[in-house]
């Protein structure tokens, strides 16, 4: 359990920050968040003294581990030339070029500062290229903090967005129309009633914050024919899946091509970002070419942009992926295992590095099914794993990430207690 020193910093931290925290998740931690001291690795070491084996890593940015040696000398190199300048910056121009060429070739990008303001300029994109006002999203699909997206579903499917969050007007959520994730039924209804006036359908094309959701065979390709029919843009909020399911993201993997790509966390090499890909025409539309209007003081920041550069650098080198596949695998059988010979029916979802637990049998394809797992006996198996060593996402809404310096040995330590974990919580009465 967090120690004193951690309960010291946040009581004084609950003086400055609503509920003592930056971003709500870091609170979901029981009964007071840890703190960090540094990270190295597979490593988090806290400001207690104590050594966790990471898999939240800062949710899912750190596919090279913490400060990995080549990321680290790339940024204290660019220190040396200065940090922000206002103008354009060669690597920024190396790192497009990357992004372009995996992700939309052909197309164009424009950087910003996180996944939510990428979503945020993918929307008011689509809203200006196709002239319409609607964008469909799907309950349980997060993209990111603005308010056309902080909106839930109403009791029918395809009823209006509703606000999710205080301070949301209800005449700007209403301009967002909630379907089901994996149901394509509740698209075609919605699309048959709105889809003259639809910009755009966006989609987590694997969802990362309802827990870990995958699509159903088919349900990304029925989102591609639906939004051409009705001459909608398709987007593909890849913030987590973009260069976590592979260099080229979701599209490849599914093999749907989406007209306009948000990506995030793993092209930042940790650093703040955010970006946005697209067709030619469709980012000829965007300031100060065209009139959807974007701009950023920190845009394509020179450190980000090195980081970032780097750390793909080391992904096309070194190929990461098929260790990282095998890694996860193993945790998902074993949590799959020790659960059931332990008495609870679990449904546990991974793909590629990432992989999440649910206290739900029968399997997990949409929110509806999220919010019926046990999130007590989640939450109790999230502070026994703490206690011995092991940092999994403190809600059941996130899912676990792995990483290239999550070796056979750190997995092996893994393995031996989850095994532990799930005896002892047999035994917790839950």
């Amino acid at each position: 359990m967090p120690g004193k020193r951690s309960l010291k910093l946040y009581e004084e931290a609950r003086q400055l920050f609503p509920g003592g925290v930056n971003s709500p998740v870091r609170a979901a931690v029981k009964p007071y968040p840890f703190y960090v001291e540094r990270g190295e690795g597979p490593y988090i070491f806290t400001v207690d003294g104590e050594k966790l084996i990471d898999y939240v890593l800062a949710y899912g940015p750190l596919i090279l581990g913490h400060r990995h040696p080549r990321v680290k000398a790339a940024v204290e190199e660019q220190l040396e030339k200065g940090w922000l300048y206002g103008a354009p910056y060669e690597p920024e121009i190396e790192l497009a070029k990357k992004i372009l060429w995996y992700y939309m070739p052909g197309g164009m990008i424009r950087f910003v500062n996180s996944g939510t303001e990428a979503t945020m300029l993918a929307i008011r994109l689509a809203r200006g290229y196709t002239r319409r006002k609607y964008i469909v999203k799907f309950e349980g699909c997060y993209h990111g903090a603005h308010d056309y997206v902080l909106v839930g579903a109403g009791s029918a499917a395809a009823e209006y967005g509703i606000p999710a969050s205080e301070g949301v007007p209800e005449e700007v959520a209403r301009l967002t129309l909630i379907a089901k994730y994996n149901d394509i039924d509740t698209v075609e209804k919605i699309m048959k009633k709105h889809g003259d006036q639809v910009a755009a359908i966006i989609v987590e094309p694997v969802v990362g914050n309802a827990g870990l959701i995958l699509p159903r065979d088919g349900f990304l390709r029925e989102l591609r024919r639906i939004a051409d029919e009705h001459g909608a843009l398709l987007i593909f909020d890849e913030v987590i899946t973009g260069f976590r399911l592979g260099l080229r993201g979701a599209q490849e993997y599914f093999g749907v091509k989406a007209d306009i790509v948000t990506l995030g966390k793993i092209v930042g090499g940790g650093f703040p970002v955010g970006a946005v890909a697209a067709r030619r025409e469709i980012m000829e539309m965007v300031t100060p070419v065209g009139k959807v209007f974007n701009a950023g003081t920190f845009n394509a920041h020179p450190v980000t942009m090195i980081a970032g550069l780097e750390t793909i650098r080391v992904l096309e080198e070194t190929n990461p992926y098929p260790a990282m596949r095998e890694a996860a695998k193993r945790i998902a059988d074993t949590l799959l295992d020790a659960a059931g010979r332990n008495g609870f029916d679990v449904t546990v979802n991974h793909i590629e590095s990432m992989v999440q637990v649910f206290f739900k049998p029968g399997g997990v394809w949409s929110y509806d099914d999220a919010k019926q797992s046990n999130r007590k006996l989640y939450d109790k198996l999230h502070e026994i794993l703490l206690r011995k060593g092991v940092f999994i996402p403190p809600s059941q809404m996130e899912t676990w990430f792995l990483s290239a310096v999550h070796t056979r040995e750190v997995i092996d330590d893994t393995l031996s207690a989850i095994e532990d974990a799930f005896r002892e919580l047999r035994g917790a009465g839950v």
